[in-house]
């Protein structure tokens, strides 16, 4: 019965949450106006989301987000560095790369997306029909085998695991 009323009750508090931060006021008008949005907005939009992931390693996920987080930092400092490098002395080497999935889910494929759009230096430019492969583009790119290699090992892997183990 309560599904039925609050379709995806975290969607609705972190939407109720976002208005009040975005409109910057925490009046009662505002606070019902946004009660209001985060429970209409999942009706409205449910068939747009895509099936409910199904996450069978929450710990895995846990250190997952760490490791993302981490690897955002020290990629900051690396193109930091990098830049710093590069009007200094010789151009960054940057590339493309092709690196052949395991990955079928959609939430995880969703999640592998971000992953890499939010670790600076990486670009997501393109995916395969068949969902095989992908193409990034790397900022500075040294060694495309261990690049690969490091990629599927660090953000493919865990969400393999994640969500299809």
């Amino acid at each position: 019965m309560m599904r039925k009323l609050l379709p995806a009750p975290l969607l609705s508090l972190a939407l109720l949450v976002m208005w009040l931060l975005l409109v910057r006021s925490y009046t009662l008008g505002q606070v019902l106006l946004g009660a209001l949005a985060g429970w209409a907005m999942p009706w409205f939009f449910a068939s747009l989301r895509p099936h409910r992931p199904r996450i069978r390693r929450p710990l895995v996920l846990a250190r997952y987000i760490l490791t993302v987080g981490w690897d955002v930092l020290l990629s900051n400092l690396q193109v930091l560095r990098g830049v710093l490098r590069v009007s200094a002395r010789a151009p960054a080497q940057d590339g493309f790369v092709i690196i052949p999935l395991q990955l079928r889910d959609p939430s995880a494929l969703a999640a592998l997306a971000m992953v890499t759009t939010v670790v600076p230096g990486t670009v997501w430019c393109e995916m395969a029909r068949d969902g095989s492969a992908l193409l990034l583009h790397v900022w500075d790119l040294e060694d495309k085998a261990a690049f690969i290699a490091h990629y599927k090992q660090r953000y493919e892997q865990p969400l393999i695991e994640i969500f299809e183990s």
